[in-house]
């Protein structure tokens, strides 16, 4: 990569700009905008309980792909570091990118205990930036790990069973 500076992206900066931003926007973000119409779907404590578990199930998978990686080998960057190594096992074994999985999973449970539009918006967002961030993160682990493209076509990208 080139030792160009952050502001000017060539390593993927702006990837980490944007997904801080909207890490913000799923935790404090506005649940509803004046003038919309309320949450329609049903808000009893079956709601609730199901958010806290998709926010538990998302934490799980972050966590667990988090702890196969290393704390030494996480970069923000959509690239893998010098001298990594390809992980298939653990958190790895059900998806690809289990941080950005766990992490819209965690954003969709969170949308269903503020029960609001805004913010099944805002885990849509997220969804989407990390399937583009992925996108580009495993052109380079493709160029570097010869076996990745067998694990892709058998292990699901984001979403565990779905996606």
């Amino acid at each position: 990569m080139t030792d160009s500076p952050w502001w000017k992206g060539c390593r993927g900066e702006w990837y980490v700009v944007v997904q801080v931003g909207l890490f913000a926007l799923v935790a404090v973000g506005p649940a509803t905008w004046r003038g919309w119409p309320d949450w329609p779907f049903p808000g009893g404590p079956l709601v609730s309980v199901g958010g806290w578990a998709l926010m538990i199930c998302g934490a799980c998978l972050a966590v667990g792909g988090l702890a196969k990686l290393g704390w030494s080998r996480l970069s923000p960057l959509p690239y893998p570091r010098a001298g990594a190594v390809l992980r298939k096992t653990g958190a790895f074994a059900m998806v690809r990118h289990p941080m950005y999985g766990g992490a819209i999973l965690a954003a969709c449970g969170w949308a269903l205990v503020r029960r609001g539009w805004l913010p099944c918006a805002y885990a849509v967002l997220l969804f989407i930036f990390f399937d583009l961030k992925s996108r580009r993160e495993e052109t380079s682990l493709r160029e570097r790990f010869p076996d990745y493209a067998e694990y892709a076509e058998r292990v699901r990208k984001l979403i565990p069973f779905v996606y």
